[in-house]
């Protein structure tokens, strides 16, 4: 016993002088400012100076020394930490800033946390030390945690795969389990499914009793992202993320070969929309419900996710719910982290006057809260698809064979400038294994760079409808598209080698 009761004080006294070597550590050395050489130039001075600030801003939340490593702060300042959903919706911007190491190492995080035993949800947010952010979770029982994450890092995963064409986000083990788990076992245990998802109760997988007083119990698995109700059974947010996730995951499993699984996974996201468009829309006023609460009945308004996740129903629903969405962008006082990606939905639906407005009030200098994370990255990030309307658009394997030129994906340019804009150029994007440089000028011409890589197929597109686009001044047919809301754009493909330079315009 004396030898054991000396080995005990032996330990206690080493873990007192640990605790005190790490009170009296030095502080945290400055971390290396990430660099990044995407370059925008424009006669518009004003766009210039808020991508400017937005890209420095961003890039001095990136971190490589750390114990998780490569990240960016994608949460509330103060924490060194990253959430599923910032993470997700920032990491359009991180990539045109070249963070794709940083995206896909936090994206891998959350996919390696799922887990039976926190019923297949990961961890909502992770610390620079690679562990659940403490101010989140205490154990597998009692933690903090939003039901649409899993979808939104799923959905996530899949435009990182198109922008980048890493294979890790096919091949790995540890996406595909979380890929997997996520859209079966996840769905289940959360009563997700069509069959249960509008009479679930509120509160699923309760360890013990349920007790109000304590926060992580009370809030593991708030079935939205708002969070400040408890009476919500789903939030239309839920379903909108469920759909693009599905649709992601039906296109990930066509990459893979695997196209019975992809087609029955089409045919649920298309489901899951069909419910949200039907249900979920008030025919009386003319908008999408928010949220379904545990006595049966509805509240709020929805319609902003349905248009940021492609959802709502071509047509009366879609104008409708973009008619309110502009009523309310017009004032200009939604929190920063919903009108971090205003913007990039005006875009999408070619309202490109009042997407410039919003990132303009977005990113002054009195704006409250502008330093929040999600701020400076949206920006970027709506800039690259928006602004210049660059996007990576994936092919079916037989429009790859009769019309992509044999290529699965292809790099879209839709020019969304105003008049404070008369010509914008983009350079340094990296795409796959490229390097990019795009110029519009005007909604006419548009000239696009393969700065370095390989020979990749460029779609260049115009708003309008012209039977002919001139390529480096000699005319070529010109495909027509109709998009949502009548939306009409021609466009032709084009082959850009190595080092190489092509000019597209429109015939008048």
């Amino acid at each position: 016993m004396p030898n054991v009761r000396r080995a005990v004080v032996t330990v206690a006294v080493a873990s007192i002088a640990f605790i005190a070597s790490l009170r009296s550590a030095p502080a945290r050395p400055p971390a290396r400012e990430a660099e990044s050489a995407l370059a925008l130039t424009s006669a518009d001075a004003r766009l210039v100076a808020r991508f400017d600030w937005a890209k420095k801003q961003a890039l001095a939340y990136a971190f490589d020394d750390d114990p998780v490593g490569p990240w960016y702060e994608a949460a509330l300042p103060g924490r060194e930490a990253f959430c599923m959903r910032d993470v997700s919706h920032q990491s359009s911007g991180a990539q045109a800033l070249g963070l794709a190491r940083h995206t896909q190492n936090m994206l891998r995080r959350f996919a390696e946390g799922i887990s039976e035993s926190r019923d297949w949800c990961s961890f909502w947010e992770i610390d620079r030390y690679n562990r659940p952010a403490p101010v989140d979770y205490k154990n597998d029982a009692e933690f903090w945690y939003n039901l649409p994450a899993n979808f939104d890092v799923l959905d996530a995963c899949y435009r990182m795969y198109l922008w980048t064409g890493d294979r890790a986000y096919l091949d790995d083990p540890v996406f595909q389990r979380f890929y997997d788990r996520t859209v079966t076992d996840y769905v289940t245990r959360w009563s997700l499914d069509l069959d249960r998802v509008m009479k679930r109760p509120r509160f699923l997988n309760v360890r013990g009793e349920l007790d109000r007083d304590k926060k992580f119990k009370f809030f593991r698995g708030i079935p939205t992202y708002h969070e400040s109700r408890d009476e919500y059974a789903v939030g239309l947010d839920l379903l909108a993320t469920q759909y693009a996730a599905y649709q992601a995951y039906a296109h990930l499993q066509t990459s893979r070969g695997e196209t019975e699984t992809a087609r029955a996974f089409a045919k649920k996201a298309a489901d899951v929309r069909a419910l949200a468009n039907g249900a979920w829309w008030d025919a009386s006023t003319k908008t999408y419900r928010g949220y379904l609460r545990t006595d049966g009945g509805f509240e709020g308004e929805g319609g902003t996710m349905m248009l940021y996740r492609r959802a709502a129903a071509d047509g009366p629903q879609m104008q409708a719910a973009l008619a309110t969405f502009l009523a309310r962008v017009s004032t200009h006082t939604a929190g920063v982290e919903g009108q971090s990606h205003h913007a990039e939905i005006l875009y999408r639906y070619g309202r490109s006057d009042e997407a410039y407005a919003e990132l303009m009030d977005l990113t002054r200098d009195d704006k409250p809260r502008r330093e929040y994370p999600e701020v400076s990255y949206s920006v970027v990030g709506a800039i690259v698809t928006g602004t210049m309307g660059i996007t990576i658009d994936a092919d079916s394997p037989l429009l790859a064979e009769s019309e992509g030129m044999y290529v699965d994906r292809v790099i879209t340019t839709l020019p969304g400038l105003t008049k404070e804009t008369p010509w914008a150029e983009l350079r340094h994007l990296p795409v796959h294994a490229n390097e990019i440089a795009v110029r519009h000028d005007g909604l006419q011409r548009s000239t696009f760079t393969n700065l370095h890589g390989p020979a990749l197929v460029w779609q260049a597109a115009f708003p309008g409808r012209f039977e002919m686009l001139l390529v480096d001044g000699q005319p070529q047919k010109a495909t027509i598209h109709e998009g949502p809301l009548g939306r009409v754009s021609s466009s032709v493909r084009v082959i850009v080698g190595a080092g190489n330079t092509k000019r597209v315009q429109t015939s008048s």
